[in-house]
């Protein structure tokens, strides 16, 4: 069974060129969650990156993984139900 990351971040998008991908859970830009206009993204570790110690990015906000959950269920992170179809 694949533990689950002990660390969420929101990032802004502003810093995604600065993400080594091999220091996280997603694979490339292609596989981040992110807010609805785009403006921020969610990382997520085990370990904590490289790019976070040496202060090349600042997380806007850490999370665990139920805050995330309960962040990515909000109207800045998905659409309300009425506009999915």
């Amino acid at each position: 069974m694949k533990k689950i990351a002990e660390t969420y971040a929101i990032i802004n998008i502003a810093d995604l060129e600065n993400i080594d991908f091999s220091q996280v859970g997603e694979t490339s830009e292609n596989t981040i969650r992110k807010s609805i206009d785009e403006s921020q993204f969610v990382l997520k570790w085990n370990s904590t990156p490289s790019f976070i110690t040496d202060g090349t990015i600042t997380p806007v906000e850490t999370l665990t993984h139920s805050e995330a959950l309960a962040l990515m269920s909000t109207n800045t992170w998905s659409l309300p139900d009425s506009d999915l179809d």
